[in-house]
């Protein structure tokens, strides 16, 4: 994760964000992945996101990604091929890349190289020169302007394989990498959450018989009506067998109870608030009824929900506690779902503190108390949630031994010296299926096939990088495991214009509401949780950013459904 550990590192941020900045200004002819150097590094550096003052409503030329759901369209104005999907909006078409660099790779990579010294000679100096003004001091909150650079610095910091999925590609190959798992019954107590895996069909008529409505009297025929002796007795109540009981003659009436049976020859049930007795010391009292009354008023007659043999849910439902509900009164003790898939989560990295304050360089673990409760709330079986630090042989042997059907890694997954994940990948033999993905944060996230049936999915250690990890790569694949469907596309205007990176699609916090109106959060760095604790959704933002108004594709969070 990004270290600040003294009052100037908020100033060092903003010199290489700058640099950077300058530096992908000068080379943006090149092809993807051919990066100049960054100064004094040896290593490729990453695009960095616009500079501050960029234009926002237009798009920077990227590669054209293949989106599965896509159809192709001629842009209005220069009549090129673009796309659309649901998470692209119109107004940031898919076009044709960059123009290549018609030299031969090496020759391009050696002059860029060139670049990059004078830059990172000029750019910090000019940033050092506005810093007085524009720096924070140490414990401050930094000014929006030191964001952007904060934002554009932890960017660039982002490791990442030098190739990358595009992020729609990469959602496609993790939502088709399984199969669903395999049917069982289950007691109607532990189905919750899971997905019906045969059509759930009446067992029994609903209801199965005559019943009241409404607490009152069962009437036959027109008032008013004849009361038996006794008639302040509780009357038919809910439960009693009357399968015996003689025919209700034409002019009576008797007492009857909300779910009761109705006996034979009741024409209608006449409530206890529209009725009045007279004669109460009569051995036959008279029921009057203060209101109109109609033929089978508050009666539910038999059948009147379902027929036995009715179709009731389809194969694929969820099971909500109003589908156990339906259920029960269906007549089911069990159903058939598709299996819970298991996930286990194992948390690298030695700085990682389980309680107490930050200290000493260690920092307080966010991943393992949040991951757990999310990836119940998209259907996985959490069995265990393990911590093992930078240990390789530690992590070697849990891949090894783990019986889920996914395994999730929060860390280790770029090329730091115990970034271990690929490196126990491939000696484990497993197939990579995604190696990299063109979203930010999150760039350096990896799906892998350990063997038929069990999965990895390899999350940034960062807190907001490994969200978009997990909504990138483990929620399509828990959905196809659980037989879950395929969530709608959900799209509103964003109420400001965010800033894109060059060539990768951006995920932002949003508080959207379930409204026509998506409002981006501020804390939305790949180590930060606080503009995320305060979203329902996280705004899907082309390459190149969007424009204030622009409707962006929206992924809600698992607890948007319960509101404010």
């Amino acid at each position: 994760m990004t270290s600040r550990d003294d009052a100037s590192a908020l100033d060092r941020a903003a010199d290489e964000a700058l640099a950077l900045v300058a530096d992908d200004r000068r080379a943006r002819g090149r092809p993807r992945g051919v990066a100049p150097t960054a100064a004094g590094s040896g290593s490729p550096a990453e695009d960095a996101t616009p500079a501050e003052g960029a234009p926002l409503t237009g798009r920077a030329p990227m590669a054209e990604q293949f989106v599965p759901w896509a159809e192709d369209h001629r842009d209005g104005e220069s009549g090129r091929p673009r796309r659309e999907s649901p998470f692209d909006d119109g107004c940031f078409p898919f076009g044709p890349g960059p123009q290549a660099d018609p030299r031969p790779v090496e020759a391009s990579a050696k002059a860029s190289a060139k670049a990059p010294a004078k830059a990172s000679a000029k750019a910090p100096a000019k940033a050092s020169a506005k810093a007085p003004a524009e720096a924070s001091t140490a414990g401050s909150i930094p000014s929006p302007r030191e964001y952007e650079f904060l934002f554009a610095a932890d960017d660039a910091r982002e490791s990442a394989p030098m190739t990358s999925t595009p992020w729609p590609d990469a959602r496609a190959v993790a939502a088709r990498a399984a199969e669903p798992l395999p049917p069982a019954d289950q007691e109607l107590g532990e189905a919750l959450g899971q997905v019906l895996a045969a059509p759930l069909v009446a067992l029994t008529d609903l209801p199965s018989f005559d019943t009241s409505a409404m607490d009152g009297w069962a009437v036959a025929g027109p008032g008013p009506w004849r009361l038996p002796s006794g008639q302040d007795g509780p009357g038919v109540l809910a439960g009693a067998d009357h399968g015996g009981a003689p025919p209700l003659r034409d002019g009576h009436a008797v007492r009857i109870a909300t779910g009761a049976p109705v006996p034979p020859g009741t024409t209608a049930v006449l409530r206890s608030e529209h009725g009045e007795v007279t004669g109460r010391d009569a051995p036959h009292p008279e029921l009057h009824a203060t209101r109109r009354l109609s033929q089978g008023q508050d009666i539910r007659p038999r059948g009147q929900e379902c027929r036995h043999g009715d179709p009731l849910l389809p194969q694929g439902t969820v099971v909500t506690p109003a589908v156990l509900g339906l259920a029960a009164a269906a007549g089911y003790d069990r159903l058939h779902v598709t299996r819970r898939p298991r996930a286990e989560v194992l948390v690298l990295g030695d700085e990682l503190l389980r309680a107490g304050l930050p200290h000493g360089g260690r920092i307080r673990d966010a991943l393992g108390p949040m991951l757990g409760p999310w990836l119940t709330a998209l259907g996985a079986e959490v069995t265990a949630i393990r911590r093992l630090g930078d240990d390789a042989d530690a992590l070697r042997a849990a891949l090894a031994d783990s019986t889920a059907d996914v395994v999730l890694t929060t860390g280790g997954t770029a090329a730091g010296p115990v970034d271990h994940v690929h490196t126990i990948l491939r000696g484990l033999g497993a197939e990579l299926l995604v190696d990299g993905v063109a979203v930010r944060p999150g760039h350096p996230m990896l799906l892998a096939r350990l063997a038929p049936g069990r999965h990895l999915v390899g999350l940034p250690g960062n807190p907001l990088a490994a969200v978009a990890g997990l909504l990138t790569l483990a929620e399509p694949l828990l959905r196809t495991l659980s037989a879950r469907p395929s969530p709608a596309p959900y799209r509103a205007a964003l109420t400001d214009a965010v800033k894109g990176h060059p060539d990768d699609t951006r995920l932002v916090p949003v508080v959207s509401r379930h409204s026509d109106s998506a409002e981006p959060l501020r804390f939305h760095g790949p180590a930060m949780l606080r503009g995320l604790a305060a979203a329902d959704a996280l705004a899907v933002v082309p390459p190149g950013g969007a424009a204030r108004g622009a409707r962006a594709g929206l992924l809600e969070l698992p607890w948007a459904a319960a509101g404010p």
